[in-house]
């Protein structure tokens, strides 16, 4: 056979270099993504692509035969920068780098950076190859997602209230805030890489609730539970725990984030309020079934007082069984009371009449136990005082202030009670000579079961310390206010009860079908639960001549409103409960004529007013209320009320 011989493949014909080179050139001169261009062994600018164009703003006949210097900025120019990125490439073969660059607009881009140091066959240096990405939006992207990370970072370890941290795919502790260090008592730098089942009672442990948890946690998405959890100091509490197990975005599990809230605060308060429920049902129920006893006793005695012929001693010792039994019977009706006010089921039979005829039944039935203590007791009321309100609360409201005045002051001492009309109240004041009250306790004393500490009392004298609580519960649900004043222990006390009155129907008509208000003759419910604030307007408008009442929350408001039928509402909008946005269309339904509400409130922008406006108030009073715009809405109240 012959032999086949293979002859080397011939080299390319001058022809086929130069179209090899056209075709070349002409790709790199069309890429417009990449600043792609050559630099002679000086620096010199040799070539420009339109990317070089695009991203850098130089036409070539622009730049050519420039430095490439000019396209960094000038800081990174004095400290010689572009010159060793030419040094390092020529000693390395090629330099990448990221930093600032220069466009001919002067703006800067961030500029990724490869550098190629270009040799001939014989390794002699001819120039530098150049391609340069902007990456700009990238680094802002970034940049925002690390400002983004920090702030997350920042906020989650500035909540002090929750407990949050990060686990391991095993539940071993990566992360630790600063409600971690509240809550737990452990710092950082004992917790991270623990595992954290140190935070289980160890009889949970050991029925390995921890790992149940994260369980629990895979298969649903998420867990939450209320467990006790273990401080630092060994103590346990009880906590509110979520546990969410954390993926990447191919579903990956790469841990679990855990937020822990103390609950011991919360569950403290809940078992005060059972205790507190409990408490009033056993009251209310103590006092019902002490009504039944006291029925035959108070029988028996009036059988007794009936028979002639009495013993002396008989006689007198039925009088004590009857007073004391008045005294039981007035401790078990203030006792159901006080269970009807702690179940909201306390109501008023509202009627009209002459509070005058109030204070002095309610003076004749207090002197029997003023005579008991050989008080003096004086009487001044004026000639008229018509109300609406309910006459049975309103005698109940007296009997106690008058008890209290009688208890406390010692034997033979002076009990005065006045009645006065001031505007559109009544002012009810008793006084005594007595012992008197600690300035500290001139508003603890109308707290329930509260009585003052170091007051000297009589054994015999029965005293629950709920007699100030009905009192100042049922003169505000009359829409008062009832207070203490005293200057001191051993230098009596006075207190002080204040009451809506409404005209008598020979001055003013009060029913339906009155005739429209005046501007000098308006009828203004004034809504705040600030007493100081709520009166004070009270009394401007008084001033003002106009006829005013104060509500100092919304279930008076509502009360208030069927009884003044006001034609103006000056409304406060941030109250406990329902507030003004809550109340006012409550308040329109419950009249039946047209009425004017303005808004009082501490907020005054031009949001705030928009969204009163959105709500149905007529103006928008801005706290503290000036004169002048107080008088121009009463000017447009009275104006809508002839027109209607």
């Amino acid at each position: 056979m012959t032999p086949t011989t293979t002859l080397p493949n011939p080299p390319p014909d001058e022809a086929e270099l130069r179209s090899s080179e056209k075709s070349f050139r002409l790709l790199v001169e069309s890429v417009s993504d990449y600043a792609i261009f050559m630099l002679d062994s000086e620096g010199r600018v040799a070539s420009w692509n339109a990317g070089a164009q695009r991203i850098k703003g130089y036409r070539p006949e622009e730049i050519i035969g420039q430095s490439f210097e000019r396209f960094y900025p000038p800081e990174k120019v004095a400290e010689g920068w572009p010159r060793e990125e030419l040094r390092r490439a020529i000693a390395n073969g090629r330099i990448e780098d990221e930093g600032w660059r220069v466009r001919k607009d002067g703006s800067r881009f961030w500029a990724s950076v490869v550098i190629t140091a270009l040799r001939d066959p014989r390794g002699r240096l001819q120039g530098f190859a150049k391609v340069t990405r902007d990456l700009t939006e990238r680094r802002k992207q970034e940049e925002e997602l690390r400002r983004s990370e920090e702030q997350l970072r920042l906020m989650l370890e500035a909540v002090k209230d929750y407990a949050l941290f990060m686990l391991d795919t095993s539940g071993r502790v990566l992360t630790w805030n600063a409600g971690a260090t509240a809550i737990m008592g452990y710092t950082a730098s004992e917790v991270l890489s623990c595992h954290f089942s140190m935070f289980f009672p160890q009889n949970d442990v050991a029925a390995g609730r921890p790992e149940q948890e994260l369980g629990q946690a895979l298969r649903t998405g998420r867990a939450e539970l209320e467990e006790q959890r273990v401080r630092k100091d060994g103590s346990l509490f009880w906590a509110n725990v979520i546990i969410t197990p954390v993926l990447d975005r191919d579903g990956v599990l790469r841990g679990f984030a855990k937020v822990t809230r103390d609950l011991t605060e919360q569950r403290r308060l809940l078992e005060l309020e059972r205790a507190s429920r409990h408490m009033n049902e056993f009251i209310a129920m103590l006092a019902h079934e002490l009504r039944n006893p006291l029925a035959p006793i108070r029988n028996a005695v009036n059988v007794l007082r009936m028979q002639p012929d009495l013993p002396p001693v008989v006689d007198r010792m039925g009088d004590m069984i009857d007073r004391q039994a008045r005294q039981l019977t007035r401790l078990v009706d203030d006792l159901l009371d006080v269970g009807r006010i702690a179940t909201g089921k306390i109501s008023l039979q509202r009627q009209d009449l002459d509070y005058r005829e109030i204070v002095l039944a309610s003076a004749e039935a207090a002197r029997p136990l003023m005579a008991a203590k050989r008080h003096q007791l004086q009487v001044e009321v004026a000639e008229h005082i018509p109300m609406r309100g309910d006459p049975t609360r309103l005698a109940q409201v007296l009997h106690n202030l008058l008890s209290n005045a009688a208890r406390y002051t010692p034997e033979g001492g002076e009990v005065i009670l006045t009645a006065t009309v001031v505007g559109s109240r009544s002012i009810t004041r008793v006084l005594d000579n007595g012992q008197g009250i600690a300035p500290e306790a001139l508003e603890s004393i109308f707290g329930l079961f509260e009585q003052e500490h170091g007051v000297e009392r009589n054994p015999s004298e029965s005293s629950l310390g709920i007699g100030l609580t009905l009192a100042r519960t049922l003169t505000e649900l009359h829409g008062g206010s009832l207070t203490a004043h005293s200057e001191g222990r051993g230098r009596g006390a006075s207190f002080e009860l204040v009451l809506p009155c409404q005209p008598s129907s020979g001055t003013r008509e009060a029913g339906r079908g009155s005739a429209p208000q005046r501007a000098d003759d308006m009828r203004v419910l004034v809504v705040d639960d600030n007493h100081d604030s709520a009166d004070s307007m009270v009394m401007l408008l008084e001033q003002l001549g106009h006829e005013a009442h104060a509500a100092y929350g919304s279930e008076q408001a509502l009360q208030l409103a069927g009884t003044v039928r006001p034609t103006l509402i000056l409304l406060d909008l941030n109250m406990p409960g329902e507030g003004g946005f809550e109340i006012i269309q409550r308040l329109r339904a419950r009249l039946e004529h047209p009425v004017y509400i303005a808004a009082m409130t501490g907020y005054g922008q031009r949001a705030d007013r928009e969204r009163t406006r959105g709500a149905g108030f007529d103006e928008h009073l801005t706290k503290p209320v000036a004169l002048d715009p107080l008088v121009k809405v009463i000017q447009r109240a009275a104006r809508r009320a002839s027109a209607s």
